[in-house]
């Protein structure tokens, strides 16, 4: 293990907070803006990471202090019987590490970030300790044995967090004791400081772009396929695809890539990779694009190409339905199918004089929802009204 020797300002006991990645995708960012309003709060703030990572220094500068352990986090190829053997060592290890820093540090509250990570929950509530559960998952389409196993960590919080009206639905589906213990807080989602606007008139290809983790359940593959259907009809179009993939995803990787070779974009597609900073990115583009298969708990990604100014084309489906609830902006199109994101991509070119100029209105809806600020001061009450009575 390993822990900064950063010293936190003064305030009430100490905290510990779970997480189970430690990159700066949505719920990491997410995360990073719980534990600065948390460090405000608490005298000692201790993140413990499965891996170290950019959110590590993120958080490390925000005055938390990291430890790097063994984490047991529940992935769906655990959950098949090849992946047992994996499930059971990673339990033992993240257990075992997590009971040591319970021992060590005797928190007055301990925060876990998603419901990914069962075992903090429950080891905390066996040494008595208040838990606040803060999910970001909302899996619908799950059976409801896998949501009854999925969300069961949550009946050992104390308060629920949930990050938005659609997870809440999926999870007291489950288990319909959680609403009373269940509060919805909207993600805080920082937007640029001074965007660049909107171009008044599309001089040349319309400029696409799609981040996000390359998964099938992201839907990359549908952005490039759009973007082809684009160019067939005769809309100039190029796509910019900034995001990576989760280890063992390789593969689809590598079929995104054969399947641009195969439509001959080579010239109109670019992949960037995972990007730390995205407004440059988003300011070089003229439409994001956000083709999620599946549900999607919130829409983060969605509500970024809101704050830099510019229109949406996503999934009519669960959380971005949400996430883009009265923007004016935002077009929403049949989820799983090029020829509807195709078809959404044209409505902006032949509507961008009006959805350019609904940008900015846009941005100010987003920016009063997603204040950075509220969120922090949110969390941090939570896990005050818990400790406190300590």
């Amino acid at each position: 293990m390993s822990d900064s020797q950063h010293t936190s300002p003064p305030g009430r006991g100490s905290v510990i907070v779970a997480h189970p990645g430690a990159e700066l995708y949505g719920s990491d960012r997410v995360l990073l803006d719980s534990v600065i309003g948390l460090v405000a709060e608490f005298a000692r703030v201790v993140v413990v990471l499965p891996q170290d990572g950019p959110l590590a220094a993120e958080l490390r500068a925000a005055g938390a202090h990291v430890v790097i352990a063994p984490a047991f986090v529940l992935r769906k190829r655990l959950m098949k019987p090849r992946g047992w053997g994996e499930l059971i060592s990673t339990a033992w290890r993240g257990g075992r590490a997590a009971r040591r820093l319970l021992r060590a540090e005797r928190p007055d509250a301990v925060y876990v970030s998603t419901i990914t990570l069962p075992l903090w929950p429950l080891l905390a509530r066996l040494r008595r300790l208040p838990v606040v559960l803060h999910v970001h998952e909302g899996e619908a389409s799950a059976s409801t044995l896998v949501k009854k196993v999925l969300y069961a960590p949550a009946l050992l919080a104390h308060t629920v967090l949930v990050n938005s009206a659609f997870s809440l639905g999926v999870m007291t589906s489950a288990y319909r004791r959680l609403a009373s213990r269940s509060t919805v807080v909207l993600n805080a989602v920082p937007g640029p400081v001074d965007p660049t606007p909107p171009r008044s008139t599309l001089d040349g290809p319309l400029r696409v772009l799609f981040v996000g983790r390359l998964s099938p359940r992201k839907g990359a593959d549908l952005a490039i396929a759009a973007v082809e259907r684009l160019r067939e009809r005769g809309t100039a179009a190029t796509l910019d695809i900034a995001g990576s993939v989760f280890e063992g995803y390789e593969p689809y990787e590598e079929s995104l890539h054969a399947a641009v070779a195969a439509a001959d974009l080579g010239d109109a597609v670019t992949f960037h990779g995972f990007q730390n900073e995205i407004w440059a990115i988003l300011d070089r583009s003229d439409v994001l694009v956000v083709p999620s298969r599946l549900d999607e708990p919130f829409g983060n990604t969605a509500v970024e190409g809101v704050l830099a100014g510019r229109p949406v084309v996503v999934s009519d489906t669960s959380g971005l339905r949400e996430a883009t609830a009265g923007i004016p902006s935002a077009i929403r199109v049949e989820p799983d199918s090029a020829a509807s994101l195709a078809d959404g991509l044209a409505t902006v070119v032949e509507r961008w004089p009006e959805m350019a100029a609904a940008a900015a209105d846009s941005r100010r809806i987003a920016e009063e929802r997603h204040s950075r600020e509220t969120f922090q001061q949110t969390v941090a009450d939570a896990v005050v009204a818990l400790a406190l009575p300590r």
